[in-house]
């Protein structure tokens, strides 16, 4: 069989004809696939079959049915349709705005509850115990990102300063950005975080990352992702939900969730982060808790 690719309004339209009329189980198969892309462009056959409740058998013969030779060109039509099928900030606005009080509630509660399970899933748990056991030992540790997700960049580096030699200052501003990744090397590690619309200035960084010798760990919303390509491990950030913005409470979440495991293989990590608090006490940088406040 001939290698078989659809643009994404091609790939939906054959999918839903499978709902429609095709085989019980493949139909079921196929409806959890039109609303769970994200799932399925992250994961590997065995896994998507586990997340989908399905045996592989079944994975394979959705693949098959829709003319693709195997479950590889299935998954890479998959990430294609998630990049094309990004909906501008604008658009998320609007449909916002134009939507009832009661329900963005809802909407916004449910999205919030779905992304924090998969954010604590026992997959997420594997991806960032295996990555926390490469940053405790790597020469230097990079996080970059830029508007929204710079302020995720900044608290990782920030809090993993306090308890880690080996984790570097967060890049500011673009040409930092390239003047930092231009010096790291094949003993670092360098995270990168960003979600479509992507940052023009990380997928650089990691492109300049990537050719100096460092493995990256992209924290990013697809496998089709620029900061994706060839990285070492990619952390899949759910970002479901209404929001004009997509959701960064998930990443933040990851961020902690991968200190901790880091913290867990440092015995040296409690005396770091209890001579930081001395420091910042001794200088005045903390309000003492025990004197009365005053106007």
């Amino acid at each position: 069989m001939g290698q078989t690719s659809y643009s994404a309004a091609e790939l939906r339209a054959r999918l839903s004809h499978i709902v429609e009329d095709g085989p019980r189980q493949l139909a079921a198969f196929a409806a959890w696939v039109l609303d769970n892309y994200q799932e399925v462009a992250f994961r590997s056959l065995r896994s998507t079959a586990r997340a989908a409740r399905v045996n592989q058998n079944t994975v394979v013969r959705l693949a098959k049915a829709l003319g693709y030779a195997g479950f590889d060109s299935f998954r890479s039509d998959i990430q294609s349709a998630l990049r094309e099928g990004v909906v501008p900030y604008s658009a998320r606005a609007r449909a916002l705005t134009e939507s009832p009080g009661g329900s963005t509630l809802q909407a916004l509660r449910d999205a919030y509850n779905t992304n924090m399970a998969a954010a604590f899933s026992p997959e997420m748990h594997v991806a960032l115990t295996a990555c926390a056991e490469a940053l405790v030992k790597a020469r230097r540790i990079y996080c970059i990102g830029v508007r929204s997700c710079y302020s995720v960049a900044h608290y990782f580096c920030f809090v993993g300063a306090m308890a880690f030699a080996n984790v570097t200052h967060t890049p500011s501003d673009p040409g930092s950005i390239l003047d930092m990744m231009s010096d790291v090397g094949e003993d670092d590690i360098v995270i990168a975080v960003s979600y479509a619309h992507y940052s023009c200035e990380v997928v650089r960084g990691v492109n300049i990352a990537r050719d100096c010798g460092a493995r990256i760990i992209a924290i990013t919303d697809s496998m089709a992702s620029p900061i994706a390509r060839g990285a070492w491990h990619v952390v899949p950030l759910p970002m479901q939900g209404p929001h004009f913005m997509p959701s960064l409470s998930p990443a933040f979440a990851i961020i902690e969730l991968l200190l901790a495991e880091m913290v867990l293989r440092s015995p040296g990590a409690e005396q770091r982060v209890h001579a930081f608090e001395e420091r910042i006490k001794r200088f005045g940088g903390y309000l003492p808790m025990d004197e009365p406040f005053s106007d």
